[in-house]
């Protein structure tokens, strides 16, 4: 299984960015997709996840109205767009992959590598 998470980079407060989070080696329509991210030195947290279909997302309050999740079946991939970024919102992002849907870090079997995203103030 592997995760292959890319599209960060560094903006200006206010401005966008889209990762995106390749998977291949598992059955895509089993699963649960989900985006956290890791400032440094704090904790993993969640931001977003997506069933397979598109059919349910949820978000992080801090990210709700700024930032969407979606999914692109036919290439297994799944897409965070993020607008009106912050600098609160500088971490590295991590994508995962679950058969059952969950904020939890520990809950995530699966982890792509991370993709670092700076917002500048």
């Amino acid at each position: 299984v592997q995760l292959q998470a890319s599209g960060g980079g560094s903006v200006q407060a206010g401005g966008s960015l889209r990762l995106s989070c390749a998977a291949s080696g598992l059955t895509y329509s089993n699963y649960y997709m989900g985006w956290f991210r890791q400032a440094p030195g704090k904790e993993r947290m969640f931001v977003a996840r997506i069933k397979y279909s598109g059919a349910s997302t949820y978000y992080a309050d801090s990210v709700k109205g700024r930032f969407t999740i979606s999914s692109d079946n036919t290439k297994n991939t799944v897409y965070l767009q993020m607008s009106s970024l912050k600098p609160e919102d500088t971490a590295v992002y991590y994508c995962a992959a679950d058969r059952v849907p969950s904020a939890a870090a520990s809950q995530y079997d699966c982890w792509g590598q991370g993709t670092q995203v700076t917002v500048s103030s």
